[in-house]
């Protein structure tokens, strides 16, 4: 993450391998929408053919991760499977407490 006129923005540095990049993008996105980003963890699991990543917030966030009807939550799903297609993967994300 680097700082840009005064805003977080996501660069993938050239050190970083190809598997790790979807990972912190959904750290990164879980760290700015929450109130404790010190709180968000991800854990990372394999089911068959896809990566699993779990979120992890502080309870208190939970409400702006999801977002009302599970609209944000939604975004993120997405973002993520795009990322994620790039890299020619399947990723799941679970979002718990």
């Amino acid at each position: 993450m680097t700082w840009h006129a005064g805003r977080a923005v996501w660069r993938l540095p050239a050190r970083h391998q190809r598997g790790c990049v979807v990972r912190e993008l959904l750290e990164f996105l879980a760290k700015s929408l929450v109130e404790h980003p010190d709180a968000v963890v991800v854990e990372e699991h394999t089911r068959g053919d896809a990566v699993v990543y779990r979120l992890l917030v502080h309870p208190e966030d939970i409400g702006q991760v999801i977002g009302r009807h599970g609209r944000i939550a939604k975004a993120i799903r997405q973002v993520m499977h795009a990322a994620a297609h790039r890299e020619g993967r399947h990723v799941i994300v679970d979002i718990a407490e």
